[in-house]
Order: structure tokens, then C-alpha cells, then sequence
């Protein structure tokens, strides 16, 4: 069954000087400010979209990997995973950056690593972003 998640977000003024605010509607979880300043200087306590591409490409990709793990008969007890989505003014999202750290009863190192390059491939996410370059550091906690 196919599942739709909305946001929606209210922009006032102009580029440089407006601000927005981003609402979650599915989840509910509230409001977040946007500004041009703080997509491309200092967060200054607002979000950004290369923030939630973030948020959203940790998670999906956390999933993806504990999904395979599991079913290769190696559930992980833990995973942790940082994107770092990279936006440069006037060129825009130059990159995309996963790490993960796990803890992987009975898998080595080099399976893990393995594991993690197919869930970055295959992450519905990561599919979605084929337009940017996405590496990634892998690690047996």
C-alpha cells in the first residue's frame, strides 16, 4: 500500500531578507523557521532543506540497513547514522555524506561495510538523491 507524508511551507518576502515556516502536517510534530540566511550561513536555530534532506536520509537509510542485516541473519543491537548534506550558494546540494556506526553481533567489519554500501544504493532515499554524489564511512562500533 502506498503511503503520501506532507509538509507544507508559508514563505514571506522576498529571497535574502524573508523567512518562512515549515509545517509537518502528517506527523504533526510542529513548525520549524526557514531563512536564507540560515540555509546558507549559521543555523541560528532554524532548519533548512538540506536539514531535512538530512533528517530524511539518516533515517531511511538506518532502515534500509537494519532491514538487510536482519535479514542476512545478523540483526544490529544499534545503529547510528549522521548525514551531512553539503549546499553551496549559487551551485546548490554539492554533496551528501552518511555515517554509520553499528553494533552487529557476529559480523566483521568488512561485511558490515558491505551491508552499508547496498542499503546507501538501495535506500529509497538515496534513489531519490541519484543526483548528487553520496559517499560513506562505515564502522563496527
Amino acid at each position: 500500500m502506498a503511503t503520501t507524508r506532507t509538509a507544507h511551507t508559508v514563505w514571506e518576502g522576498n529571497l535574502l531578507q524573508g523567512n518562512g515556516v515549515v509545517t509537518f502536517d502528517s506527523s504533526g510534530i510542529g513548525e520549524q523557521p526557514v531563512t536564507w540566511a540560515s540555509r546558507s550561513q549559521d543555523a541560528n536555530g532554524r532548519t533548512s532543506p538540506e536539514e531535512l534532506i538530512a533528517g530524511a536520509h539518516s533515517s531511511c537509510f538506518s532502515m534500509a540497513l537494519s532491514h538487510a542485516l536482519a535479514g542476512a541473519g545478523t540483526p544490529p543491537t544499534r545503529l547510528e547514522t549522521k548525514a551531512d548534506v553539503t549546499f553551496q550558494p549559487g551551485e546548490g546540494i554539492t554533496g551528501i555524506h552518511l555515517t554509520v556506526r553499528g553494533e552487529v553481533p557476529g559480523l566483521d567489519a568488512e561485511g558490515f561495510a558491505s551491508a552499508a554500501e547496498d542499503a546507501k544504493k538501495n535506500c529509497p532515499v538515496s534513489q531519490a538523491l541519484t543526483g548528487t554524489t553520496i559517499t560513506l564511512t562505515a564502522e563496527l562500533a
